[in-house]
């Protein structure tokens, strides 16, 4: 089974009530902890890669691992371009071989924004890749994502429409609460998202896929294990996990996920080492790390994402 691009995924999604995983990779064990849960629990999942993996791992490198990774599991996976800042990216990754691109034009004008989504999507959608765009702000740090809390804003659901039909984009990434990293919130601040834009939304593109950035909601258990084990990182909260499946009932067919991995991840190797501080081989410590994204993934799989089974 080769890879595949989001169309046939998100027309599913939809239809179904459900969302698509869409987890970020950086190496080896990350691809290989996604896909075994995927696999067992027969879910369809897109792996996507940052710009920060891309400069990390070489994408030539991570598209054979994803490649690798459709072979042993006969699965249904997309690869895809996460948050891609400009044309001459985007067209790096669809020429060699990215089945779904992200152009991310949400901090320029709204003229600007359209011009450069409708020249990637013209460019892709002649090798059969599909194009997600962005209208509005997420606040938050990720990678090379940098958003001020002042600078950030949600989607105007007057733009959707009109942004879809003049762009021809398969997808829509919009902030209605969501953000980058695993700091969201202050101290004290209740989460929350907009679900009234998302239903507006979702009245103006019926049946039309859109998008959630910065849905981890950053697990306690996880930051406890790293303050436990020799860290100091402050208590996070992130998005609470009734609203990520509410909203994928509603018109999110895509939910990212990428610090919740990044911190389970993290969170197994300081327990290992700190457990056993004389062996130094990586098989020993990232073994459990990958196990611990096995568990993360299969947990979103089934509690948030309700994408169980899907992938028949």
């Amino acid at each position: 089974m080769p890879l595949v691009n989001t169309i046939e995924m998100f027309k599913k999604a939809y239809a179904g009530g459900y969302a698509i995983g869409a987890f970020n990779v950086n190496n080896m064990e990350i691809v290989q902890g996604i896909t075994e849960a995927a696999r067992e629990l027969n879910s369809p999942v897109i792996l996507q890669v940052s710009a920060g993996a891309r400069k990390y791992a070489n994408p030539v490198y991570l598209k054979k691992m994803v490649e690798a990774a459709v072979e042993v599991t006969e699965l249904p996976l997309a690869l895809h371009l996460d948050h891609g800042a400009d044309f001459e990216i985007c067209k790096s990754c669809i020429d060699g071989g990215f089945t779904s691109v992200m152009i991310d034009g949400s901090h320029h004008a709204y003229e600007d924004n359209v011009a450069l989504t409708r020249k990637v999507v013209e460019y892709a959608h002649q090798f059969n890749v599909t194009v997600e765009g962005e209208l509005g702000q997420l606040a938050g740090i990720e990678d090379d994502v940098n958003v001020s809390a002042e600078n950030a804003s949600f989607t105007d659901p007057a733009q959707v429409q009109d942004f879809v039909e003049r762009t021809g984009v398969d997808s829509l990434a919009i902030a209605i609460g969501t953000s980058h990293g695993a700091y969201k919130f202050k101290p004290g601040q209740k989460p929350q998202l907009r679900f009234d834009i998302l239903e507006e939304v979702g009245k103006r593109l019926p049946n039309f896929p859109i998008v959630l950035h910065g849905a981890s909601s950053v697990m306690p258990e996880y930051v406890k294990m790293i303050n436990e084990y020799g860290g100091a990182m402050p208590d996070a909260i992130g998005i609470p996990e009734d609203m990520l499946r509410q909203a994928a009932k509603m018109a999110v067919c895509k939910i990212n996920v990428d610090s919740d991995i990044r911190l389970a991840m993290t969170a197994s190797i300081r327990k290992y080492l700190m457990e056993n501080p004389s062996h130094f081989d990586p098989r020993q410590y990232l073994s459990p790390a990958r196990a611990a994204v096995k568990e993360i993934v299969s947990h979103k799989l089934k509690t948030v994402l309700g994408s169980v089974a899907a992938a028949l």
